[in-house]
């Protein structure tokens, strides 16, 4: 059947020119309901108990309405790329030095970095605790603070992170289990859920066991059952590898879980 939207000719379309094949027929009512769908999430905060979701859902949407929305949509992203853009100027101000009022210390006695005590502040509340001082506490001497469990390439990552709220994947993939128990000792939820993305997305057998490890450290279940399914799946390869002995060695706790549950899931 000749279609009047993917055809490659529709000039020579024989009548009637508004014929549609089931492909694009059923793309278009796609289309629809996800916008129904997104307009039922936008509303359900504003909605009485007896609004029926089917009757939601069989709104009177246009294909046209859809272009609207998408449009809606892609300036909205825009402004949040400006938005973002307008943010990362702290990044400058920290990388640049620009009117720094506090030293952080790696733990390996590395060389200071200088930083902003309000963008710390703001970022976590452990270090506005750090940096405050009260009648129980003096506030840091010196304006100087030792972050003792980072190394000077770890606490930089940390910092850069703070002031533009991402991080280059290089430096992500080098340091995220430094960054993730940072973010977790230092309450920082948003660094904790960027690397937890990273981690369940780059999941492998190189790197299962300390992947496991760290979700075990932030007490992290989602990235935890990950970990735990990944190497149960491939417990004979895995009880091989080299990496194997030291991860016995370091989580005896961990090593039981595993067993069990690989000796569990052979039994079924």
């Amino acid at each position: 059947m000749d279609c009047c939207v993917c055809t490659t000719m529709p000039l020579i379309l024989r009548p009637p020119r508004n014929t549609i094949c089931g492909s694009c027929y059923e793309g278009v009512r796609s289309i629809i309901n996800m916008m129904n769908d997104l307009e039922s999430d936008k509303t359900k905060a504003i909605t009485t108990p007896t609004d029926s979701p089917v009757s939601r859902r069989n709104s009177s949407k246009t294909l046209d309405d859809c272009i609207k929305l998408c449009s809606e949509q892609i300036e909205k992203f825009n402004q949040q790329k400006q938005d973002l853009g307008f943010l990362r100027g702290f990044l400058a101000a920290f990388k640049e030095q620009i009117h720094t009022d506090i030293l952080i210390c790696p733990g390996n006695h590395g060389p200071p970095i200088p930083a902003h005590k309000s963008v710390l502040a703001a970022r976590s509340e452990i270090f506005k605790n750090m940096l405050e001082s009260d009648e129980c506490k003096a506030a840091p001497s010196c304006n100087t603070i030792t972050i003792p469990d980072l190394k000077h390439e770890e606490l930089e990552s940390l910092l850069e992170f703070l002031y533009s709220g991402t991080l280059a994947l290089e430096k992500l993939e080098k340091h995220v289990y430094a960054l993730s128990q940072a973010a977790d000792k230092y309450i920082i939820p948003h660094l904790l859920k960027y690397c937890e993305r990273f981690l369940l997305n780059s999941i492998s057998s190189s790197n299962a066991f300390e992947t496991l490890e760290i979700a075990d450290t932030c007490s992290n279940q989602n990235l935890k059952e990950t970990a735990f399914n990944f190497l149960v799946k491939n417990i004979e390869f895995m009880v091989s590898s080299p990496k194997f002995e030291g991860f016995v060695h370091r989580c005896p706790h961990l090593t039981v879980q595993l067993v069990t549950r690989a000796f569990v899931n052979g039994s079924k």
